[in-house]
């Protein structure tokens, strides 16, 4: 009910706006309840499930999802090395707090700094070996939380169709 309250003011003052404007108005300004709905199920379904699998990380006693993120995308790259915005461009989750976050990881020796050759002052993140054990030790915790929390919900078909519609909404226009 909310929502569509919200919506119907939203609209309104749209229409407001538009009969003050001396430009004509855009062309579909509001998005048809499909769409409406479609976005409050994605923002929805995210958090529960993320919710869910950071539960079932932290009731292993493993660290926090954005941890496996950081090592994953170190593991994968070349020389398991990356400079730290490239780990901010790569990560799945937000990380705001990149920079203090390295320096957790690294107090558990999970990854370590390294100066970079062509400049001193830049830094790589290396992964170290208890890093890459980390993520694999994650993985094992993780990978049947996707399974249990999206996989037996949706079925191999659904998944994969549901993959492909959440590309359409990554591409960037």
């Amino acid at each position: 009910m909310h929502l569509h309250l919200t919506a119907l003011a939203a609209l309104v003052n749209m229409d407001v706006i538009a009969s003050m404007s001396s430009r004509p108005p855009p062309t579909d300004p509001m998005p048809p309840p499909a769409a409406v709905r479609a976005w409050v199920n994605l923002m929805r379904a995210q958090r529960l499930v993320l919710a869910n699998i950071e539960h079932e990380l932290k009731a292993a006693g493993l660290p926090p999802l954005g941890w496996y993120d950081v090592l994953l995308e170190l593991v994968r790259s070349e020389n398991g090395k990356l400079r730290p915005y490239e780990i901010e461009e790569r990560i799945l989750l937000e990380q705001h707090n990149l920079s203090r976050l390295l320096d957790r990881m690294e107090k558990q020796g999970l990854v370590r700094r390294e100066a970079f050759e062509e400049d001193g002052r830049g830094r790589w993140v290396v992964v170290t070996d208890a890093g890459r054990a980390m993520q694999s030790r994650m993985w094992s915790v993780y990978g049947p939380a996707i399974q249990k929390h999206v996989g037996t919900k949706l079925g191999k078909a659904s998944a994969a169709q549901l993959a492909d519609l959440l590309a359409a909404l990554a591409r960037q226009s």
